[in-house]
């Protein structure tokens, strides 16, 4: 599980699946940052992991601020469902 900032608007909402760096990661959490007085694109911060994750996630049996931190820009994923069941 790791935190992925993403910069601009690449579509997805919580429960998205989305191919990042070689690998294919479910989008857990979404919290939407920059609407307005931030940058000029908005951030999408995604608490991203595998099904496996996926229970850890809902139990809350992580500590956020411990989580690995990366960013990209929206082009640099690629959006395989938009929209899952999380």
């Amino acid at each position: 599980m790791k935190k992925l900032i993403i910069h601009g608007e690449p579509g997805i909402r919580k429960g998205a699946v989305i191919e990042y760096d070689g690998e294919e990661y479910i989008c857990f959490g979404i919290s939407r940052q920059g609407e307005w007085h931030g940058p000029d694109r908005p951030q999408l911060w995604c608490t991203i992991g595998t099904e496996d994750e996926r229970e850890s996630f809902q139990r809350r049996e992580f500590v956020p601020m411990h989580l690995d931190t990366e960013d990209v820009d929206a082009e640099a994923i690629e959006v395989i469902e938009t929209k899952g069941s999380a």
